[in-house]
């Protein structure tokens, strides 16, 4: 069981370490078949598992054939940041594809799928599944505009309308508010979601690239409260180091 203490919260990027291991005590390794929604559509509720490299380093995570090409400038902005700079260690949005080290929700239903962060400040997404179209005049934020429908068995998530104030990662790779997103998931049986992101942002980035990731299940579990905001010390002890190479990893 986590000790979640309000009064001594340590940064995210330190907290993921036993975060990480714990979660993976916790997967169930479901065999059966996915389960249906009412409409027929694979459902997806449940509480998963994060995939580590899409919080530490994306770059561990490309599909194969996929790189990660950035525009000097943008390489530039990724060499000069530190740890104790990054926006999720301050308790902001990881925005997309990044993920907290902590479990996250799927509530499934026809027109709207919500998604569930335990980490952080509890923050959450909304993936609209009865409209095709984004917004022409939208107003950009953390998780941007997300509009999904089901490919066969595959939810497909358009997001668009992303700020440019979060990292990609712990490296500190940026973006800039022409970030698109593409997201597929598949739930191939019980205990398995599989998860396929396209990023393109021809801003911060040369061509797309493809990041791929296999999350886990967690039986018989709920979202436990996580105010990261709430006295948070820690920021001026992380290195560069530790944040980038976690021990046990």
């Amino acid at each position: 069981m986590k000790i979640l203490l309000a009064t001594a919260c340590v940064s995210l990027a330190l907290a993921a370490i036993p975060a990480f291991a714990q979660n993976a005590g916790r997967i169930t390794t479901g065999t059966g078949p996915a389960p249906k929604a009412a409409d027929g559509h694979p459902d997806l509720s449940g509480l998963w598992s994060p995939q580590p490299n899409f919080s530490f380093d994306i770059g561990k995570a490309l599909k194969p054939g996929s790189t990660i090409d950035p525009l000097p400038w943008a390489a530039k902005i990724a060499a000069g940041r530190h740890a104790k700079e990054d926006p999720e260690a301050n308790c902001l949005p990881t925005g997309v594809p990044r993920v907290a080290p902590y479990p996250w929700k799927i509530v499934q239903n026809k027109n709207l799928i919500v998604f569930l962060f335990e980490g952080n400040i509890h923050t959450y997404r909304q993936i609209f599944m009865d409209r095709r179209e984004h917004p022409r005049d939208l107003n950009p934020t953390w998780f941007g505009d997300s509009i999904g429908h089901w490919d066969g068995d595959t939810l497909v998530i358009d997001t668009v309308g992303y700020n440019d104030r979060f990292w990609f990662d712990y490296t500190g790779r940026p973006h800039t508010e022409q970030l698109h997103t593409i997201e597929r998931f598949r739930r191939p049986n019980l205990g398995t979601l599989q998860e396929e992101v396209t990023v393109e942002d021809p801003g911060a980035y040369a061509r797309p690239f493809t990041l791929k990731a296999t999350m886990g299940i967690l039986g018989g579990q709920e979202i436990l409260e996580y105010i990261c905001n709430e006295n948070n010390r820690d920021l001026d002890h992380i290195s560069d180091k530790e944040a980038l190479e976690p021990r046990g990893q």
